[in-house]
């Protein structure tokens, strides 16, 4: 998949089964991107939909200028920024602080199948906003710097010298281990 472009042209033509291979490959990692800013997993489920449904249903908007992935990664930044923004004029009965813990350790004990990637995982969360989101787009989701720097609305070169003063924060978050990890 060309970066969905080439699925997306399909199901612009009119082949259903060319949304489905959108979804399936760009869904959930667009449920964990936005769940990095909502903090909240059924609620990142729930803005990622709200994000592929515009994809969608809204189908002359893609321009074919950026991937795929990233034009619905920034849809979905937005979307997480609009619900952050509205979520306060809601009264929703708020989790307590353990029941919130204890959802992370869940997802954090399914997502993480080593002590490797625990331990690269806590030193990111020391890191600040933007650096753990640098490293997100670049290294997990696999996206270009230019790609990374249109989600976040920065230049190329801020990215790389985010990724940088990450990688040397969590060097020296690490120590030792970092050695072996980086």
């Amino acid at each position: 998949m060309d970066n969905g472009a080439s699925s997306y042209r399909r199901f612009l033509d009119g082949d259903d089964s060319a949304m489905d291979e959108i979804m399936e490959e760009l869904f959930f990692p667009l449920v964990f991107f936005v769940n990095r800013y909502v903090q909240d997993l059924p609620a990142a489920e729930d803005v990622a939909m709200d994000a592929m449904t515009e994809l969608f249903f809204h189908k002359h908007c893609y321009n074919f200028k950026v991937s795929l992935k990233t034009y619905v990664f920034m849809l979905g930044k937005s979307r997480a920024l609009n619900y952050l923004k509205h979520r306060k004029n809601l009264r929703e009965a708020e989790l307590t602080d353990a029941e919130v813990l204890a959802e992370q350790d869940e997802l954090e004990s399914r997502a993480l199948d080593s002590e490797r990637k625990r331990a690269v995982n806590s030193a990111l969360l020391q890191l600040p906003e933007e650096m753990r989101l640098a490293v997100h787009l670049v290294f997990f989701e696999e996206l270009s710097y230019a790609e990374a720097a249109k989600v976040m609305h920065k230049k190329p070169k801020q990215v790389d010298n985010l990724l940088y003063r990450a990688k040397t924060s969590l060097r020296a978050i690490l120590g030792e281990e970092a050695k072996q990890l980086l």
